[in-house]
């Protein structure tokens, strides 16, 4: 078996993931920059965690998204590439949609170079509407946004291994056009395609994705994802193999059973924090170190390798805990 990997979600104001001890504290962007920074060095120097992702998103979806902070998926992480040494960097995941491919290949391929080799592309169709009305996008069918994501990867790997990328589709298309530097990885950084579309979206990830990632499904639901995702290899005659598959899960971990109420009853008089315990408790990833390594082997049994974790009630000790309770018991 592939070795079981880990990444963590960055705080970014997803949820109420950027809340700090004081009330002026909570309401700084600047000192809420501070943490995620703290965050990504603790994950880089003391743990065993190998990622850090951050949500490609504007608006926060858990907490209200009126007046709360949230940044930017690829400024973010290009700071955090800059302060980490170890840890691979990537998005969870990319919306196709926000950026012309030729332009998302030349920041990633500029972001693996300030990494040194540690970028990883984490793209999908896109599917937060209020955003795309919110910033002016067009929010085509799901249909055409897979179409439009399936092109955008073909640019996106062209323009990353050939001289001169050329590519003409009913959606995008690149004519002669250079990205230089290319990406220190090669052929390219590992691609991982996010979604649940079992008629487009799972054959896109057939075709062109190294890892298949799926967004806080449960172990029914990735079975049959993987059962349906195996069937569109076998159509074009790829090995299924060549596929890791991933899972993001929202995650409660506490010493004790009584912490673990205690973070969740802080949740529940927030608007919509509860949303993000009750993910967790759907997954089975809520509990003691024991209940939730009881939930994890559940998906590695299943065949996943890739655990992204988009931790409830984030904090130093949360990090530790988990990396000698969890990850180092592996």
């Amino acid at each position: 078996m592939s070795k079981i990997q880990f990444g963590i979600e960055i705080p970014q104001g997803w949820s109420y993931d950027l809340l700090l001890n004081k009330q002026q504290d909570e309401e700084d962007p600047i000192k809420q920059y501070e943490f995620s920074k703290h965050i990504a060095e603790v994950v880089d120097k003391f743990t065993a965690f190998d990622s850090i992702y951050a949500y490609d998103h504007f608006l926060p979806y858990y907490a209200p998204n009126d007046k709360k902070s949230f940044f930017e998926c690829f400024t973010l992480l290009s700071a955090i590439a800059t302060i980490t040494n170890r840890v691979k960097v990537g998005q969870v995941v990319t919306c196709n949609s926000y950026r012309n491919p030729a332009l998302l290949a030349k920041m990633l391929s500029t972001l693996d170079i300030i990494s040194n080799g540690r970028v990883e592309l984490g793209i999908g169709a896109g599917w937060h509407k209020d955003e795309y009305l919110q910033y002016g996008y067009d929010f085509p069918s799901a249909s055409t946004r897979i179409k439009q994501l399936d092109e955008s990867i073909s640019i996106i790997k062209s323009m990353w291994t050939q001289e001169r990328a050329n590519f003409s589709g009913k959606n995008s298309s690149v004519k002669n056009a250079i990205c230089n530097p290319k990406p220190l990885q090669k052929p390219y950084p590992p691609v991982m395609i996010g979604g649940e579309g079992e008629k487009y979206l799972l054959k896109v990830v057939a075709k062109h994705a190294n890892r298949y990632n799926n967004p806080c499904g449960s172990v029914q639901i990735l079975k049959r994802k993987i059962s349906i995702l195996k069937e569109h290899c076998a159509a074009i005659g790829r090995d299924y193999k060549d596929i890791e598959y991933s899972v993001l899960l929202s995650c409660l971990i506490r010493e004790t059973e009584d912490e673990v109420k205690g973070v969740v009853n802080q949740r529940q008089k927030q608007v919509n924090g509860v949303q993000q315990v009750r993910a967790a408790e759907y997954t089975s990833m809520i509990g003691t170190p024991e209940n939730v390594m009881a939930g994890l082997n559940k998906y590695i049994e299943l065949g996943l390798t890739h655990f992204i974790l988009d931790f409830v009630g984030l904090d130093g000790k949360t990090l530790e805990l988990f990396n000698s309770k969890i990850i180092k018991s592996l």
